[in-house]
């Protein structure tokens, strides 16, 4: 998907100005950047979310992975990806269950499951859902540092068996120094700096990699733009 010269504003206040990126298929890139720079606005371009001013070639279908589950609550954990699938491959949420980690907990209401449970049934009916690009909203956000880790793991074996296209937003280098195979940062609307991520994820999750120093240095640096 290649977006060209995309600007958005909301009233007076400039949410994207002049944003150029060409993402890349089959790999994962996280968009960094501090509240306000645009991050999920962005997002929601490339979901179709918004109307902006510019073009976006290549539009793909996407699925939507947010920082809170947004089960149903009246499905059980089962339900809640059948929900998203024809009838024809209902098997298949079972399966996802099992490769999650919820083997066993089929047939459980999400006020019966807990925080991190919840978010890994969300995961799976992202993955679930017919996309060619999953994008997700902060969704390892106000998890603790084991919860998270495990999670960023999950997304990284899931990528692996289906090799979809991913977009990521996050505040936390960590997590995109662990997951992406690219880094884009934005500041103020702008992009300041993309750049490719060495090595495969999921990386060491309590170690500083030179990707998480170099993120640090943008985002706290004064970037001329």
């Amino acid at each position: 998907m290649i977006l060209r010269d995309i600007c958005k504003k909301y009233d007076k206040i400039t949410a994207l100005d002049h944003v150029s990126l060409a993402l890349e298929e089959r790999k994962i890139t996280a968009i960094l950047g501090e509240s306000g720079a645009g991050k999920t606005t962005l997002l929601n371009v490339l979901a179709g979310q918004t109307s902006f001013e510019g073009s976006v070639e290549g539009r793909k279908v996407c699925s939507y992975l947010f920082q809170s589950p947004k089960l149903l609550p009246n499905l059980t954990a089962e339900q809640n990806l059948k929900f998203v699938l024809p009838k024809s491959v209902h098997a298949a949420a079972d399966e996802m269950l099992g490769k999650v980690g919820l083997a066993g907990r089929e047939r459980a209401y999400p006020h019966e499951l807990s925080g991190g449970e919840r978010q890994r049934v969300a995961i799976a009916r992202a993955f679930l859902y017919p996309h060619e690009m999953l994008l997700m909203d902060e969704p390892f956000a106000s998890l603790d540092l084991s919860l998270k880790k495990s999670l960023i793991e999950l997304v990284a074996s899931l990528w692996e068996q289906s090799r979809s296209s991913i977009v990521f937003v996050t505040h936390d280098v960590r997590e995109a120094a662990m997951l992406a195979h690219r880094a884009v940062v934005l500041k103020h609307g702008r992009v300041a700096a993309d750049f490719a991520v060495e090595g495969s994820p999921p990386r060491g999750f309590f170690e500083r990699t030179p990707c998480e120093e170099r993120l640090v240095r943008i985002l706290t640096e004064e970037v001329e733009l």
